[in-house]
């Protein structure tokens, strides 16, 4: 089922499906929520509680953004990791979801971490696939500047051209190069959104203390040819006390779940059988 909800204002889109433990799947940008769905189909025994974070798919951007977050474009709308926690509890609340299963991939793992932050009680547990907890490193903040000046410049088309060959891994482009146009073609984000998606990226806070401070079981899967995120930053997760079940999938890239569905459904099927819940 597809619906839509209204957190601080703005309309917001999910898709609600299957029947089993409840598990909140957050997708990576600028993708939809689509990404998810070749995995969940492969995901038995699972309620897909897959929203679309504000900006991206269906769901609209809102118009109170805060500015001035980013230092390095000070004039930039900011689409914070808080705000994208705000709009998952919103959702919980508007589905009457007290405590569920949390997937994250990239921008989608940076919320599970303020959702930490913000409301452990009502996480069981977290899957983090291809994200991780440090912030963004110098020279990511200047590509994040650079995107941003881009996107103003010249939309969205280029920037997400390079976005969708880089996060693609090669392995996957070689095995199915039909892959890079499905993913491009559910890269809707509009450039006032992109603008914001960087700007939030670039503010995010450092994570790593707040790892060491999850209780709840945690999974984690790394792709070895993520240029984004690599396996030895997501080892980190190692040290959350609740424990850490760590995959490495070798021929993989940033976009994991959508490359290797069959796989990480397989794992997660796996690790949520394993779960105390």
């Amino acid at each position: 089922m597809s619906s839509s909800y209204v957190s601080d204002g703005t309309r917001l889109n999910f898709r609600d499906s299957g029947s089993g433990i409840p598990v909140v799947f957050l997708h990576p940008t600028p993708l939809d929520q689509e990404y998810w769905r070749p995995m969940t189909e492969d995901l038995a025994g699972v309620r897909a509680i897959v929203p679309d974070l504000r900006g991206h798919g269906k769901s609209e951007l809102g118009q109170d953004l805060p500015i001035g977050g980013f230092a390095a474009v000070p004039d930039a709308p900011v689409l914070t990791m808080a705000q994208l926690a705000s709009d998952i509890l919103a959702l919980l609340d508007h589905l009457k979801v007290s405590k569920t299963v949390f997937a994250g991939c990239s921008i989608g793992g940076y919320v599970l971490l303020e959702l930490w932050r913000k409301a452990p009680e009502r996480m069981l547990a977290l899957a983090f696939v291809c994200s991780k907890a440090q912030p963004d490193a110098a020279a990511n903040l200047e590509k994040r500047a650079a995107n941003i000046a881009q996107a103003r410049a010249d939309g969205t088309g280029a920037l997400f051209d390079g976005m969708v060959q880089a996060s693609t891994g090669t392995t996957a482009r070689q095995r199915r190069p039909e892959i890079v146009a499905e993913l491009r073609a559910r890269m809707t984000l509009t450039a006032e959104g992109a603008v914001a998606v960087q700007a939030g990226l670039a503010t995010r806070p450092d994570s790593l203390p707040t790892v060491a401070t999850i209780g709840v079981p945690v999974l984690a899967i790394a792709g070895g040819e993520d240029s984004a995120v690599t396996p030895a930053e997501m080892e980190a997760f190692n040290e959350a006390p609740g424990g850490c079940e760590f995959h490495l999938l070798p021929d993989a890239g940033h976009f994991a779940a959508y490359e290797q569905p069959r796989k990480v459904a397989a794992l997660m099927a796996e690790w949520l059988r394993q779960l105390d819940v």
